[in-house]
């Protein structure tokens, strides 16, 4: 065999051999909610009830989205940074070359209100001017 396939060969084996051994960066999300057992969506996917731990593939914005009966809904925005090693180049050695496992966890905690039921007048006052604007729109 020739130096350049023998060199060839070399550096195939031994990518091989350090595949199971590269690195490997785990994502993950933790909600929490007050009271627990929400129902949490992520860009309008359920994911669990609170407190739920989920993994991520991308940082950037989540919208995330919280619903339990008798609380006001809950629905914003969670911006996700990611760490220095997830930089490029960096995030390269990160996910390829590093030798061990890397854990990026991320956590929020929400106070949802309670639900406020509206008085019978107001109700019934804002159904009238929704129909006196419908009616006028008609004209």
């Amino acid at each position: 065999m020739s130096g350049g396939k023998r060199l060839l060969s070399c550096i195939v084996w031994t990518i091989t051999a350090m595949g199971p051994l590269s690195g490997c960066v785990r994502r993950t999300m933790t909600i929490t909610t007050e009271p627990p057992n929400a129902r949490v969506f992520l860009n309008d996917e359920e994911v669990g009830r609170s407190e739920v731990t989920t993994d991520f593939l991308w940082y950037g914005d989540y919208r995330v989205t919280l619903r339990k009966q008798g609380y006001q809904t809950v629905d914003t925005d969670w911006k996700i940074e990611p760490p220095w090693y997830e930089i490029i180049p960096l995030d390269f050695v990160a996910e390829v070359l590093w030798p061990g496992r890397l854990h990026d966890e991320h956590q929020r905690h929400f106070t949802m209100a309670e639900a406020t039921i509206p008085k019978t007048e107001d109700v019934l006052s804002r159904a009238e001017e929704l129909r006196r604007r419908a009616l006028d729109a008609k004209k």
